[in-house]
């Protein structure tokens, strides 16, 4: 992808169909995604520790990710049927 595509700074690509995300479209959607996949790898850790620390820890990883991604994703976040607006 050029920087010409890119110049809304939009981290993902919206979805299709339905609501939401779809992959990574820049260097930081993709180093977001690594980001959280190695956090909820990390909470692993704690399962043995406490359930209900691992359980919080990826409940707020995973906000934090919903929460960014929404906020970067190309056109924002609404429905989407069949590629129409």
């Amino acid at each position: 992808m050029s920087s010409s595509e890119n110049e809304d700074g939009a981290w993902f690509a919206p979805k299709r169909n339905g609501y939401g995300s779809g992959l990574p479209i820049a260097w930081q959607g993709w180093a977001l995604l690594f980001a959280f996949l190695a956090g909820i790898a990390a909470a692993t850790l704690l399962i043995t520790i406490s359930l209900i620390a691992y359980a919080t820890i990826v409940a707020l990883l995973t906000a934090l990710f919903v929460l960014i991604s929404a906020r970067t994703t190309r056109g924002g976040w609404h429905w989407r049927w069949k590629g129409r607006r």
